[in-house]
């Protein structure tokens, strides 16, 4: 196949063509992210983190959250500088956002250099989309309003050697009002779990040794194969024989799939992570049912009781929405009730956004900016707080540790994970870059809000 851009930039620049890629957003974007880096590097583009050094630039979007739209807009006017600068740097954006049509139409009418966009569906498309930019000497803008099929077996550039992102689904059916993910990532679409499991033994082939399994909603995988479905307890079953695999861990899941096989999958897995996020978004029934998110606050509290049943130290994470349309006092006092009792050992808390062309957009009873940002206040100080506690829990105890890499700040110590997805510094001798990778026995030695430290054991 003719590479019309690197082609054509080899002749006149004599090295590769530089691409920095810039993900907002989720897990599922950071693995667009790869996949995109997988597919250039292919091609023949070089990867580098600096935009101001780079010939392309790619801006992976996020369409959940405000704040990253806000990011996104801010970054397009850095780009802007560079392009005035200099007239040759291309500009790529793709991702949730661009889904949107009225996103669309800003990009047409107001950001002139942004010069290819493409959308969830058709990321593959990017390389071919710079060779027509090139060859056509016009902006190139394709976007699918859906998806006609998974595509399977596109490279990927990792961002570590010994873990990897792995999707097993797509899409999402749940329709909460506040969420527009439905409308950019399309229904929900399972792979089939044989093309699941020759992937993650391709990984651990490569050295691999933990997965992250993704998709939107998680637990609602049904993979078809061979005339069966299997559901999402067994697909896992199936990743835990996988010899040279230590550690399985999944994001994101809905607590109505949280099934009671799921559950007892915890207890009966051994590399399956003792560790769950699980997003409850409000402790307040009536604030659930206008999310529609499908449960009741107890149903919540019943899931939770049984998984701290099957696995007593289990680590449960959550996201929870502050300020939703409609919410009271009495609605955000639920809601503080419910983290009390559940005692998070991490949380991931918002500002509720308004998301256009979002049921909950239409809401007429929207929360005073002022008292939503008191709110939140008072939540992050009591979510910090059980955080602190439940992390001072783990001074004097060994835990193993697989090995990310160095601090940034410190070159001295390394940072890992727990079992329970607990961060862990801790200090590193000056040979021990053969440790990136592999599980090492960590003792805590003193706990913070977001992290431990530690000392590693010899021998």
């Amino acid at each position: 196949m003719k590479n019309i851009f690197v082609e054509d930039f080899v002749k006149y620049n004599g090295r590769k063509p530089r691409v920095s890629i810039t993900t907002f957003g989720c897990q599922m974007n950071e693995h667009d992210s790869e996949i995109l880096m997988g597919l250039l590097s292919e091609r023949g583009y070089e990867q580098i983190e600096e935009r101001k050094d780079a010939d392309v630039a790619v801006l992976n979007t996020c369409s959940v959250r405000e704040n990253a739209d806000k990011r996104f807009f801010g970054t397009l006017g850095q780009l802007k500088k560079i392009k005035e600068k200099n007239p040759s740097f291309v500009t790529c954006v793709c991702g949730c956002m661009m889904q949107q049509q009225h996103i669309i139409d800003k990009l047409k009418s107001s950001y002139p250099w942004v010069d290819v966009i493409v959308g969830t569906h058709n990321i593959d498309k990017l390389p071919k989309l710079l060779d027509n930019l090139i060859d056509e000497k016009k902006r190139q803008i394709e976007i699918l309003p859906e998806a006609k099929e998974i595509i399977e077996d596109l490279p990927s550039e990792r961002l570590f050697k010994h873990k990897a992102l792995v999707n097993i689904m797509f899409g999402c059916n749940n329709f909460c009002t506040y969420c527009i993910v439905p409308y950019t990532r399309g229904r929900e679409r399972s792979r089939n779990p044989k093309n699941i499991l020759q992937e993650i033994e391709n990984l651990v082939f490569d050295g691999v040794v933990e997965v992250m399994l993704l998709g939107q909603n998680v637990n609602s995988y049904r993979g078809k194969c061979d005339g069966e479905v299997w559901e999402f307890p067994r697909l896992l079953e199936e990743i835990n024989k996988i010899e040279g695999l230590q550690r399985i861990r999944f994001m994101t899941s809905h607590p109505k799939d949280m099934s009671d096989d799921l559950i007892k999958a915890f207890g009966r897995l051994d590399k399956l992570s003792k560790y769950v996020h699980l997003p409850v978004q409000s402790g307040s029934n009536n604030v659930l049912r206008k999310m529609n998110r499908r449960y009741k606050a107890d149903d919540y509290l019943i899931l939770i009781e049984k998984l701290r049943k099957e696995v007593p130290d289990i680590t449960i994470s959550t996201d929870i929405i502050v300020g939703f349309p409609g919410e009271t006092e009495d609605d955000f006092l639920d809601t503080l009730r419910l983290v009390e009792s559940v005692r998070y050992d991490s949380a991931f808390t918002f500002l509720y956004s308004v998301r256009k062309d979002t049921p909950a957009e239409k809401f007429k009873d929207q929360v005073d900016e002022d008292v939503k940002h008191e709110r939140f206040n008072r939540l992050v100080e009591l979510v910090n707080q059980i955080s602190a506690e439940k992390n001072a829990e783990y001074v004097g105890n060994v835990y193993k540790v697989l090995v990310d890499g160095y601090s940034k700040t410190d070159a001295n110590v390394l940072s890992g994970r727990t079992d329970g997805f607990k961060l862990v510094n801790f200090r590193a001798n000056a040979d021990s870059s053969d440790l990136i990778g592999k599980l090492v026995d960590v003792k805590i030695t003193n706990a913070k809000t977001f992290s431990l430290e530690g000392e590693m054991l010899l021998g």
